[in-house]
């Protein structure tokens, strides 16, 4: 009852937080300050939380007020998904096909847009990013994407836009400005084989705009994201800006199935696998399972050799993804079988933390830093 009671008052405490979603000017200045630093805990050696889609536990995902309050709750880093609209803007959406998060259905201007694309070897219909102009999505409004989790979200449908990644860059200097500490970006390439696919790359977008930033270097308060490789190993020769591999409990890269080869997640996250991604990335970024595994009951089972075998290879290892709600925790530690209520997530953050994890992505950002400060003794 007392962690439940817990999460009711962060719950509670989220209508005294300032959140205006509205970014400042354009961002012509590099950002001030070590990225790696941050990185690090703020000056520390600690691990970090990364705010995964900002702070979607509690605001539409991938929204300005998602970012925002992310970072006023404590967090230093976002994870901002980016894919490409028609015109060679990027914007900060989770996938390209936006029905599940806009209201693009409500709108009979947009009708005749909807279609059926195959997406990485799946075959999905709705309304893509890549067939609208920065303008035209501007039109559109953010709406939860899982209701069935996360019913009080709701009542912020249709209040938000979606976001530029320019937007999110500008919001997040000036809340550094504001905050005083410097404050970063996680932006994932999204699908990438399938926009080079139809002649619209993220990649070039993204160095452009990294550059245009400052953020083209080392201590940038900015860390590149994929599923695929080969997207990062060209992205490491182009840009100073560091890279973080993500990987998946099942499957292969999309690149690698495209071209025929035959490694799979797995292969990446073997000893060998590592060192390779130990030649263009300073991060790995695993499926939680990939760390700790759940047993046969869908309990937390015995961590695996990944954590030190990656630190062994150089990477530092941060996890995705962390979510308060019960259907995403480990049968024991929910609180019932409600699908929106909060079962006892600071214990699944404790045994990652222990199993030297060097931070993770959080859904609720506050709740994971107090597992931090917690396991940190502070």
């Amino acid at each position: 009852m007392k962690r439940k009671r817990v999460g009711l008052l962060a719950l509670a405490g989220l209508a005294l937080l300032s959140v205006t979603g509205v970014a400042a000017g354009a961002a012509t200045a590099a950002e001030s300050g070590s990225g790696d630093a941050v990185a690090r805990g703020r000056g520390h050696d600690d691990p970090v939380i990364i705010g995964h889609r900002g702070a979607p536990g509690y605001r539409p995902e991938h929204t300005l007020a998602s970012y925002e309050l992310a970072f006023r709750m404590g967090a230093d880093w976002v994870d901002v998904d980016l894919v490409p609209t028609k015109d060679g803007q990027l914007v900060a959406r989770h996938e390209p096909e936006i029905g599940g998060t806009t209201d693009v259905a409500k709108h009979p201007e947009f009708a005749g847009r909807k279609k059926t694309v195959v997406l990485d070897g799946v075959t999905t219909t709705g309304w893509f990013t890549q067939d609208f102009t920065l303008a035209e999505l501007k039109t559109l409004r953010a709406v939860e994407r899982i209701p069935q989790n996360r019913p009080h979200n709701t009542l912020y449908n249709g209040r938000y836009q979606i976001a530029s990644y320019q937007e999110v860059l500008d919001l997040t200097r000036r809340l550094g400005r504001e905050l005083h500490r410097t404050l970063g970006t996680y932006p994932e390439v999204k699908h990438s084989t399938f926009f080079q696919s139809i002649g619209n790359p993220t990649e070039p977008k993204l160095v452009s705009i990294l550059k245009r930033n400052g953020l083209d270097r080392p201590d940038a308060p900015a860390i590149i994201q994929s599923f695929e490789v080969s997207n990062l190993i060209a992205l490491h020769k182009q840009l100073r800006t560091p890279l973080l591999q993500l990987t998946s409990a099942s499957g292969a890269p999309a690149d690698f199935v495209a071209n025929g080869d035959k490694r799979t997640y797995a292969d990446l996250v073997t000893p060998q696998g590592l060192r390779e991604v130990a030649k263009y990335a300073k991060y790995l970024g695993p499926d939680k399972a990939q760390v700790i595994p759940r047993d046969k009951s869908d309990n937390l089972g015995t961590p695996t050799a990944l954590v030190a075998d990656a630190h062994q290879a150089g990477l530092k290892v941060q996890p995705y993804t962390f979510r308060n709600e019960n259907p995403f925790l480990p049968a024991n530690l929910r609180s019932s079988a409600a699908p929106d209520a909060f079962g006892d997530v600071f214990t699944e953050e404790a045994a990652f933390l222990k199993a030297g994890v060097d931070g993770f992505f959080a859904d609720q950002p506050d709740t994971a830093l107090e597992s931090l400060h917690a396991f940190l003794g502070r």
